[in-house]
């Protein structure tokens, strides 16, 4: 579990085989990524409007995972109070 502010923005299932890894997306994005990548579905256990789960098969270009990875901490961080973005700028 990756952490911004006390708030998670990635779970990785490291039982799964292949890796799995969930993330925070836009509402909009996530529904697009979905329909263009079957390795991008719905998150497990998760809001499905707001994260996908994407399974590292290799399907998926390492440059699109690490853009969604980098989004999903940039939506945590958007939602923190002005106090706790310093906090995270200090540490």
């Amino acid at each position: 579990m990756l952490k911004a502010g006390g708030k998670v923005y990635a779970l990785i299932g490291l039982e799964a085989e292949p890796l799995q890894l969930s993330l925070k997306c836009d509402p909009e994005r996530a529904e697009a990524l979905r329909q263009e990548h079957p390795a991008i579905v719905p998150g497990y256990h998760l809001n499905k409007r707001h994260w996908n789960t994407l399974t590292l098969d290799g399907s998926l270009p390492d440059p699109l995972v690490q853009e969604l990875l980098e989004h999903s901490h940039a939506l945590v961080v958007k939602s923190l109070t002005k106090a706790q973005r310093a906090e995270l700028d200090h540490s």
